[in-house]
């Protein structure tokens, strides 16, 4: 990928970008080039606010982590929007495309990396659809490469019969497992036990599969959306 300079990613969560390709960020960053992350949502939610007995959602906490994890890559920028966890469909997408547009327009990024269509959650879903309509084939802006990630304890968890994650790319993180577990460390609200997928061994497990895909140790596994050169 030596036609690319600056890469966006656009993730729904906190987390979402380490699990999705924190070991892909860590490599590009390592290569000199510029990773941004935009984060729209998750910072505030709604999902516990009905039942006292959840663990309560804490703002300060989840952006703190954020910013850690950020710095654990060495992310060239971090942005934050405070979109409402798994509420995504509340908001008029519009607004969604806006907030993705705005960085589009900051960033003028060579390749985007985020969610895919086929994931479970909402939010993941509204997010790819933001990116492919702030993203959409325009004279002026078009040499570009969109590509979508898996997230742990989401991306599998979907009907296989109604859609799934089908992967056309795949790049070797074999040198930057180690700072993409470090990062996924920051998020000690988010990590589980294992053998939940959503943790430190499952985080491996995938890396390992989807290398062994390949022949390779670890990698990290993509699907390309659309691709101008």
């Amino acid at each position: 990928m030596n036609n690319i300079d600056k890469v966006l990613v656009v993730a729904a969560h906190p987390d979402d970008e380490v699990l999705g390709c924190g070991g892909t960020v860590a490599r590009f960053l390592n290569e000199g080039k510029e990773v941004h992350v935009l984060i729209l949502g998750g910072i505030t939610t709604s999902r516990y606010k009905k039942n006292q007995k959840e663990e309560s959602w804490k703002k300060n906490e989840y952006k703190g982590e954020a910013h850690n994890a950020a710095t654990a890559l060495g992310l060239t920028s971090l942005k934050c929007v405070d979109f409402d966890d798994n509420r995504f469909d509340t908001v008029p997408l519009l607004e969604i495309i806006k907030a993705v547009e705005k960085a589009k327009n900051e960033v003028k990024p060579d390749l985007i990396l985020t969610h895919d269509f086929a994931d479970l959650n909402v939010d993941h879903r509204l997010t790819h659809q933001a990116v492919m309509a702030a993203f959409r084939p325009d004279v002026s802006y078009n040499f570009f490469r969109i590509m979508t990630f898996e997230v742990l304890s989401n991306t599998e968890c979907q009907d296989q019969a109604m859609s799934t994650f089908r992967p056309n790319c795949y790049i070797d993180i074999k040198d930057f497992l180690a700072k993409k577990i470090g990062a996924i460390k920051c998020y000690q609200s988010e990590l589980r036990s294992y053998p939940h997928p959503r943790s430190l061994e499952g985080v491996e497990s995938l890396a390992k599969k989807r290398g062994m895909e390949v022949c390779l140790e670890y990698a990290e596994a993509f699907r390309i959306v659309r691709d101008v050169l």
